[in-house]
């Protein structure tokens, strides 16, 4: 599909993202440096790690992105709603955050969109509200994706990347539901430049990767090839 689509930088789409347990001070601060190097959007980092991102970022061009609830959107409103305060207080702007899926599966609807609108209240910015649309079916996605913009998100967006990834097919549902009323958020499982186009031009507006270099580094070697 990708041949066929215009050059499209796709670096200030990527939020770079470096959410794994195992993550280390040092990673952040490679992070931190890779984002400003390479114009990423963001660098998404875990809520331990955002006021040294905050620090590192100091004036510079990429936003400081955390993840609340994350991975499984399990933990207590209270919980979510200290997490995104002390998130904020430290620096953050922008903020993924993780629906209660059960909740949602049980049809507790004002329960979901309570949580999510206390949240986005308390942000008074950017929200991205993650669906993890594998785990969903089509109706419940629309559920949730109508949830979350009458809450007040900025965003929707696809995945953890822990359950599945993006999907073509979800971005154009998502785009088609949003009508350009929020963006999109396309992450998980992006893996190529080709990826990453076809998500795009399937609209969404941000893509959530810990391959971004490597993302622009594949764009490169094609263009190379094609100049020789």
């Amino acid at each position: 599909m990708a041949a066929d689509y215009p050059n499209i930088d796709i670096a200030p789409f990527i939020d770079h993202s470096l959410l794994l347990p195992t993550t280390t001070p040092e990673q952040v601060e490679q992070w931190c440096e890779e984002a400003y190097r390479f114009n990423f959007a963001t660098v998404c980092i875990q809520p331990c790690y955002v006021r040294q991102a905050v620090e590192l970022l100091h004036n510079k061009n990429p936003k400081v992105c955390t993840v609340i609830g994350f991975p499984t959107g399990s933990t207590t409103s209270a919980v979510k709603f200290y997490e995104a305060q002390e998130a904020l207080e430290n620096g953050a702007s922008e903020l993924d955050v993780m629906i209660n899926l059960g909740w949602l599966k049980a049809g507790k609807t004002e329960e979901v969109h309570r949580e999510i609108a206390t949240i986005c209240e308390v942000a008074g910015q950017c929200v991205k509200v993650i669906l993890e649309t594998s785990l969903l079916t089509d109706p419940e996605k629309r559920i949730a994706a109508e949830l979350a913009m009458d809450a007040g998100a900025a965003f929707l967006k696809t995945s953890t990347g822990w359950n599945g990834g993006a999907t073509v097919a979800d971005v154009q549902m998502l785009k088609e539901i949003a009508k350009d009323r929020v963006g999109i958020k396309a992450s998980g499982g992006i893996r190529t430049h080709n990826d990453a186009l076809d998500l795009i031009m399937a609209g969404a507006t941000r893509l959530g990767t810990s391959r971004g270099i490597d993302l622009l580094r594949q764009r490169n070697h094609v263009e190379k090839e094609k100049s020789e």
